[in-house]
């Protein structure tokens, strides 16, 4: 429940933004709303707009949604540990200390995020800390770390912007056209309940789609994270860390946090997992 309202605040915040953003960019340039410069100005603002609001919100999206609790006086062995490991993989990678966080969950997971290669978060979960020997919880910390190193959460807030732009830019243009088939000239087109419903429809038959595109790079991503793992911990280690994930529990994590984490949560087809098979990880460090 707390995620959800979370989730529900989160994003009426965001489109009031962009909506007063959409406003004066219309007024002040005269655009029409109707043109389909207009249908691609709203594209964009809702596309890029609500993909790098929810970057630069990320870490606080993350740490509220999960409760993780950042490390900022270490209390005991396992945060000192915790600490000082991300601490020499950050200077390793050449980016800036990660706030390091611990939030509860009995999955063995972890999750980096975060605005910036030297604004970021790194998360484990307390079902990697309790099922994971040293060397593994090595190697899964080193992956997150090499996230934030490769800059994959800008890299997918951009992929995400522009695949969300060519959504809302199609599915009204279409819903326009079959809007004016099905209405003729007695309405404005744009304006008629036939006209929302079908934008409706367009936007998330084309999101389907497009889950599949993102989906695609988030699992190059995975691949590029376990080589940079490798090259911080050595290849041995980011093995056998992969290799305990194969008894795991379902993945709790959602949205971003789900793409940068270090297991793959359930999916109904290989096309919209945001994680390559652990098998497939597994040969590619080989």
């Amino acid at each position: 429940m707390k995620r959800v309202i979370l989730f529900l605040i989160t994003n009426l915040a965001v489109m009031l933004v962009l909506g007063i953003v959409l406003s004066v960019l219309m007024s002040v340039f005269g655009i029409s709303s109707r043109s389909y410069t207009g249908i691609m100005v709203i594209a964009a603002v809702f596309g890029f707009g609500g993909s790098f609001i929810s970057l630069y919100m990320s870490k606080w999206i993350a740490k509220k949604s999960t409760g993780a609790h950042v490390i900022e006086q270490p209390r005991n062995e396992t945060e000192h540990w915790l600490v000082s490991t991300v601490a020499e993989q950050a200077k390793k990678a050449g980016i800036a200390m990660p706030e390091v966080a611990i939030y509860d969950s009995p999955e063995m997971n972890a999750f980096a995020t975060g605005p910036s290669k030297n604004n970021s978060l790194v998360a484990v979960s307390t079902g990697l800390l309790h099922n994971m020997n040293q060397d593994q919880a090595e190697a899964v910390l080193a992956h997150e770390v090499s996230h934030v190193a490769n800059g994959d959460m800008v890299t997918l807030t951009l992929i995400q912007g522009v695949v969300n732009t060519f959504v809302i830019f199609f599915a009204k243009v279409l819903a326009g056209i079959v809007d004016n088939f099905l209405n003729g000239d007695e309405e404005e087109s744009g304006g008629s309940w036939t006209y929302f419903i079908f934008d409706m429809i367009f936007q998330i038959l084309f999101g389907i789609l497009a889950s599949v595109v993102v989906a695609y790079f988030s699992r190059k991503r995975e691949f590029a994270a376990d080589k940079g793992a490798a090259d911080l911990v050595g290849a041995q280690k980011m093995r056998s860390a992969l290799e305990r994930l194969k008894h795991n529990h379902e993945s709790q994590l959602e949205g971003s946090m789900m793409a940068f984490g270090i297991a793959s949560g359930k999916s109904i087809a290989d096309f919209f997992a945001s994680h390559p098979p652990l098998d497939e990880r597994i040969r590619a460090l080989s």
